[in-house]
């Protein structure tokens, strides 16, 4: 295992508890079926009623039974121990049909099972958690079907390499796109609660150019299907973001739209 994972496993278990906790999951709107997935997804994913899904880096498992309430037969999959159990514990709770396997992503296969699911989903801050995104990209088409599909939501790449030092403040290129070691950091706080105050504050994230993850996908055998950018994201990713009444952070309108978010979507073969 690569330092960087372990480093991750130990804030991200951490995290479960503020998590569940805060506004921003809005747990107990989920208990009583007032919430779903996110607008972009939600807007693009289709129907999926039947299908055999695999959610990778599921977190504690909210998107995941948002899909399974959509008639999808789905296991969530989280390389954290804390997540895994509360997804379980909240799935018992609400009666969702979900189910969740604790392990590492490059598992997945062994852990779920290869050539049986009709979709893959990720969504929302996973492949920064990933060394290797070639071996991410097989994984993905060693779980699919013939013609089963990849639905990948995420932050722009384009975006990550920039950062804002306050809502006035340029956006400025701060970290590297092409290339480099990975981003390490040590701090409080996660995008679901700033003031939460952890004992595991160090983890390393990967830059993954787009060109990387496309070529990965071409190269595993999937053929894309779709790409789409667009002008929002799902955190407030810097200071002047403004949050709108879909609940996802765009820039204010006295500045320039930036591609803030793309979905990516590849058939297997």
């Amino acid at each position: 295992m690569h330092e960087g994972v372990a480093l991750n496993r130990a804030n991200w278990d951490e995290r479960v508890a503020v998590h569940l906790r805060s506004t921003f999951y809005n747990v107990d709107g989920f208990r009583r079926g007032e919430t779903d997935l996110g607008p972009i997804e939600a807007a693009e994913i289709g129907d999926i009623a039947g299908l055999r899904v695999a959610h990778l880096q599921c977190h504690f498992g909210m998107d995941t039974m948002y899909l399974a309430r959509r008639g999808a037969r789905v296991t969530g999959l989280d390389f954290s121990t804390q997540a895994v159990a509360a997804a379980r514990a909240l799935a018992a709770e609400t009666g969702s049909s979900a189910e969740f396997v604790e392990g590492d992503v490059y598992d997945a296969p062994r852990l779920l099972g290869e050539g049986l699911h009709d979709l893959v989903f990720t969504s929302w801050g996973t492949i920064i958690w990933l060394p290797d995104i070639a071996r991410w990209a097989q994984v993905v088409a060693a779980l699919l079907k013939p013609g089963g599909r990849l639905y990948f939501l995420d932050d722009h790449p384009a975006a990550r390499p920039l950062d804002q030092a306050g809502p006035e403040a340029p956006i400025v290129p701060t970290y590297t796109y092409f290339g480099g070691a990975p981003f390490e950091s040590d701090a409080q706080g996660s995008y679901a609660d700033r003031d939460a105050v952890f004992t595991h504050t160090r983890s390393v994230e990967w830059m993954h150019p787009l060109g990387a993850i496309v070529g990965a996908l071409l190269a595993a055998g999937m053929r894309l299907t779709a790409l789409h950018e667009h002008d929002a994201t799902a955190w407030r990713m810097w200071p002047c973001l403004v949050q709108g009444a879909d609940g996802l952070w765009r820039m204010p309108a006295d500045r320039p739209s930036l591609p803030l978010s793309l979905t990516i979507e590849a058939a297997k073969g």
